[in-house]
């Protein structure tokens, strides 16, 4: 493999960024129902991630990035990704969450990758507007990986995706290994290999040839 590409909340990540930020004004649980039905696909992903978004309008830009700093990356998922880059495979997150999130907990662990392509909250006056933008609000995830393997330079078929909800059955449908981490009941036909662990997930990473063996 020469690419793997990751999905981040509930994948790379525990965190749930748009609770996280609900957090912040008095909606997660109500941010929370409403990513509950979008990732087992009872609720188009566009439309869910909108009407989550609505919810934060008014919130201040100081009490967003609060949310943000509290995102991290799950047990061993540091050390997945510092081994595919030793290895010289290419890493790349691709969430539909916001990239402030993903970088702030990136930079926490002193990470990077390839590339990250997610979406991003709409502010005026130091406070969010309740709208979403992005590649990855309308945009799915298999012409993302696509079109980042093409500016790679990578086959599709050397391309690895690590996800967990229904809108990452698109890439997990379109790469050349599809494993899923703790999958969805909606994704988990299109997922060639389950995970419940990064430090499994590093084992078939391993035994796909993107990492040396121990």
């Amino acid at each position: 493999m020469s690419l793997v590409a990751f999905d981040f909340d509930g994948t790379l990540s525990d965190s749930e960024m748009t609770v996280l930020l609900g957090e912040q004004c008095g909606v997660a649980d109500r941010m929370a129902a409403i990513t509950d039905r979008a990732m087992n696909d009872e609720i188009d992903y566009a439309e869910s991630l909108r009407e989550r978004v609505a919810l934060l309008e008014g919130l201040s830009l100081d009490h967003a990035e609060e949310a943000f700093a509290a995102v991290r990356l799950r047990e061993g998922a540091a050390d997945v990704i510092e081994s595919l880059a030793d290895a010289g495979v290419r890493t790349a997150i691709l969430t539909g969450g916001f990239e402030r999130g993903v970088n702030r907990a990136l930079e926490r662990e002193g990470l990077s990758v390839d590339r990250v392509i997610a979406n991003r909250l709409v502010a005026s006056k130091g406070a969010l507007t309740g709208e979403v933008e992005g590649p990855l609000v309308e945009g799915t995830k298999d012409d993302a990986l696509s079109d980042l393997a093409a500016d790679l330079n990578v086959p599709i078929e050397e391309t690895v995706a690590v996800g967990d909800g229904a809108n990452d059955r698109p890439m997990l449908a379109a790469c050349g290994l599809a494993i899923g981490y703790d999958p969805k009941p909606a994704v988990e036909s299109v997922c060639e290999v389950s995970v419940d662990s990064m430090a499994e997930l590093e084992g078939v990473l391993e035994t796909e040839g993107g990492l040396p063996s121990c």
